[in-house]
């Protein structure tokens, strides 16, 4: 179980709090709003109403005693700046922020902060991905050249061996999990013949699988 502070409850915030909540982890949340924080309530550990730019307050919170600190203030840059910076400065172990545009991003990157998000960024790019498409399914990236992909199996493809496929040969295209109806099954070997109804959980290159399965 880890401890997570997250900054900052609009939309985007709130979501963060319920989900590492439901993941078991203690969550405390904070925003300026009286609303925000009633509404979060339910979904955190614990919740509190405080201006994140006041170092005392911050200071208050023992801030290295967090895992994780996540900052998500998306209407108030200069906040989400400051913030940031606080947070590094009173010991943060690792800062998260979240930013709209790329040129926010390499200032957060520079006044404290370890990682940041650009959420409407990447939910673009998976929309895009995902919709114009008609064989992937899900995606997730590991870096600019490198993603996992969820992929509808090729009708060809229905009673051969992973052997006789080959993609990591011809491709260099790992095949790390088959699901079906929901089951996941990681143990892949060369004579694993592909059913009908399967998907793929494939890793490689974004052009190697645009090419191997016609994208």
């Amino acid at each position: 179980m880890k401890s997570v502070l997250v900054i900052g409850l609009g939309n985007f915030g709130l979501m963060i709090a319920k989900q590492v909540h439901e993941l078991g982890h203690q969550v405390m949340a904070i925003d300026i709003d009286e609303e925000r924080v009633n509404g979060a309530l339910p979904y955190v550990t614990n919740a509190l109403i405080g201006d994140s730019t006041n170092e005392s307050f911050l200071a208050s919170l023992g801030i290295n005693n967090f895992d994780v600190c996540i900052e998500t203030i998306g209407n108030n840059f200069q906040s989400s700046l400051e913030t940031t910076s606080l947070l590094k400065e009173l010991g943060g172990k690792k800062v998260v922020s979240r930013a709209n545009r790329e040129a926010q991003a390499k200032f957060l990157l520079r006044n404290g902060a370890d990682e940041v998000v650009n959420p409407e960024k990447q939910i673009a790019k998976w929309t895009a991905i995902r919709y114009t498409s008609n064989h992937i399914l899900d995606y997730i990236k590991l870096d600019d050249n490198y993603a996992i992909f969820e992929v509808k199996l090729p009708k060809d493809w229905i009673g051969k061996t992973v052997n006789q496929v080959n993609i990591r040969q011809k491709f260099g295209i790992n095949i790390m999990a088959l699901k079906k109806d929901g089951d996941m099954n990681l143990a892949i070997a060369p004579d694993t013949v592909f059913e009908k109804d399967l998907t793929l959980l494939v890793l490689g290159e974004h052009k190697a699988i645009q090419k191997c399965f016609h994208i």
